[in-house]
């Protein structure tokens, strides 16, 4: 089941990659500037915000098996929409589709290792499918620049839309809910508005404000840093861009493994959540060295540990809402959660357009390294303790 989870990650990143690596093509070809191509990535975050305040509650009330797979549907089509874009406006529409179905994602793999892991195993079944990203980042530059180059920009878009309609009928197939303990009683949903009272989901929603931009950043923008400040052409980015995300995909394992090693050796499930977000937010810092030294291969060396320590952090971010609310919550607190993420990748997207337009990537990076430690301290100073929640 988690397999499945992470097949649709896989393909989740490789559709909204595809824009990142054929981003130097259709920037010229549209004639875009920076702040023109932060704007089609903010019509991507802003339908992505607004849909995790839908889809979480989606997949709770219709369950995970339809749920899901209406959201992989919706996003895979929108991505072979693209094709026919003819500009940085019709560009912009499909990308805001794409986020809308895009945003499901999480909300529906996190209910899915909810409904099937217990609590010792959830950060690495977590970690497992997130991994699902850093592959389809990997995957992501070569197949996308072998297929532009070989046929052009569109066929891109057309192959990894197909890719999820492929992974629908396998998970149309192959997907069931484990039995409840209680023989399959019918458990009433948690409604949105007794969640949106909760101060814990509050806090959680504003600490991913200031982690995910970071992610958003390299997944849409290091490719272009590459290309305008590194000097690499499209093939040098098919190249080395998926280095950072492989390494990305050790973090998720890690932070897995972190979480379990601590709980397993007396930790409270606080102390082992916030300490394993902690030391992966303490490697995100070193963004700031990736934009100061002058070697290519080092700055990508060190964009490849500020990435594991996104991963690291996220593997146990994404179990948080698991671990303090009962499973029939759990998509609906991680999608109304995940609007913290996507306002902040709104804001901080368009802020790297203007920032790097009027003076360079260096205050970016640097910005992006110190963000994670907010993260951290706001889990430390604000969250409290990890244990179910009352909800009423």
């Amino acid at each position: 089941m988690i397999s499945l989870a992470f097949w649709a990650t896989v393909i989740n990143y490789l559709d909204r990659q595809t824009l990142s690596v054929a981003a130097p093509v259709l920037r010229e070809q549209f004639h875009m500037s920076n702040v023109d191509y932060s704007r089609v990535v903010f019509a991507f975050l802003l339908a992505y915000t607004i849909m995790n305040g839908v889809s979480g509650p989606l997949i709770d009330r219709l369950g995970t098996r339809l749920g899901y797979g209406l959201c992989v549907a919706w996003w895979s089509i929108s991505a072979m929409l693209h094709a026919f874009s003819r500009g940085a406006v019709s560009l912009g529409v499909y990308r805001f589709l794409l986020g809308m179905g895009e945003a499901g994602n999480w909300p529906g793999a996190v209910k899915v290792v909810a409904e099937w892991f217990p609590e010792r195993e959830r950060a690495l079944a977590a970690g497992l499918f997130n991994s699902g990203s850093a592959v389809g980042a990997i995957l992501a530059p070569p197949i996308v620049a072998f297929l532009l180059l070989k046929w052009g920009w569109q066929s891109a878009f057309l192959f990894v839309g197909t890719a999820g309609l492929v992974w629908l009928a396998f998970w149309s197939w192959l997907y069931r809910t484990p039995a409840a303990p209680d023989g399959g009683a019918s458990v009433p949903l948690v409604p949105v508005g007794v969640l949106l009272r909760s101060r814990f989901v509050w806090i959680f929603t504003v600490s991913k404000i200031f982690m995910d931009p970071v992610w958003y950043f390299y997944i849409f923008w290091f490719p272009e840093y590459l290309k305008h400040v590194r000097n690499f052409d499209l093939a040098a980015i098919g190249k080395f861009a998926w280095i950072p995300f492989m390494v990305a995909g050790f973090g998720n394992l890690s932070g897995g493994w972190l979480s379990g090693f601590l709980l397993k050796h007396g930790a409270s499930v606080t102390i082992a959540r916030k300490s394993a977000v902690t030391f992966f937010a303490i490697l995100m810092t070193s963004a700031i060295p990736a934009v100061l030294v002058r070697e290519a291969w080092l700055s990508i060396a060190f964009v490849s540990v500020a990435m594991l320590g996104y991963t690291g952090s996220l593997a146990n971010m994404l179990i948080v809402p698991a671990d303090v609310f009962p499973g029939n919550a759990v998509a609906s607190v991680y999608g109304l959660a995940s609007m913290g993420a996507g306002f902040g990748g709104m804001v901080f997207t368009l802020i790297t357009g203007w920032v790097v337009d009027r003076y360079s990537y260096t205050p970016v990076f640097i910005g992006f390294g110190i963000l994670p430690l907010v993260c951290a301290t706001i889990l430390w100073v604000f969250l409290g303790p990890l244990r179910p929640q009352r909800l009423a």
